[in-house]
């Protein structure tokens, strides 16, 4: 039950990961599995359960409050994404809870803040893009990685990147731009074209 609510998060915020809700609700489960790590708490099933969903619903609940404070909200959801991202990779190579993951964490909320405050001008929300595209992946791949043991280090890494790339491209609309260009592209079939060409002269 627990790696296929990892995978459904992940995979919803690598749809939808635009929406402040599915964000909030990402982050919390990833910071959940983070924070089961460094507390050396991944043994009990029903702990794991418990921990991941609470945090996705009350990251959820927090991602969707108040219109209002919006602003406040995305810049508490890009630092708890770039923390749950470190904790999420140390977990993904089975590195050891220690004081060193704590201070990765701070960096990677820091940078999280950062990529956040300087991504939300325009049309395009390209902070919280990539920030749901990592997040999703590195829930997704989370998930498989307790069903598949093998994936975690490098492959892991890999299928993270692709998942990752994949997302980013759906979301800042990539994919219809290609496929919007490559309608202009095609040439208009002329209706009379089965008409033999007339002579002058």
């Amino acid at each position: 039950m627990f790696p296929i609510l990892l995978i459904l998060i992940g995979i919803a915020v690598l749809v939808f990961g635009k929406r402040l809700a599915v964000l909030g609700a990402a982050v919390g489960a990833l910071l959940g599995v983070g924070l089961l790590s460094l507390f050396s708490a991944s043994g009990d099933p029903l702990l794991q359960f418990a921990v991941v969903g609470l945090l996705a619903v009350l990251g959820a609940f927090v991602g969707g409050f108040a219109k209002g404070l919006v602003n406040i909200i995305v810049l508490v959801l890009g630092a708890l994404a770039g923390a749950a991202i470190v904790l999420g990779f140390l977990d993904l190579f089975n590195i050891g809870p220690g004081p060193l993951n704590w201070l990765l964490a701070v960096v990677g909320g820091v940078v999280g803040l950062i990529l956040i405050r300087r991504s939300r001008k325009g049309s395009q929300d390209w902070g919280m893009i990539i920030l749901a595209g990592l997040v999703g992946a590195l829930l997704v791949t989370r998930g498989l990685t307790i069903w598949l043991p093998a994936l975690q280090g490098v492959s892991g890494t890999l299928i993270v990147l692709v998942l990752a790339g994949a997302s980013i491209a759906f979301q800042g609309g990539y994919l219809s731009k290609r496929k919007a260009a490559a309608a202009a592209q095609e040439p208009a079939v002329p209706e009379n074209q089965d008409a033999p060409p007339t002579s002058t002269g």
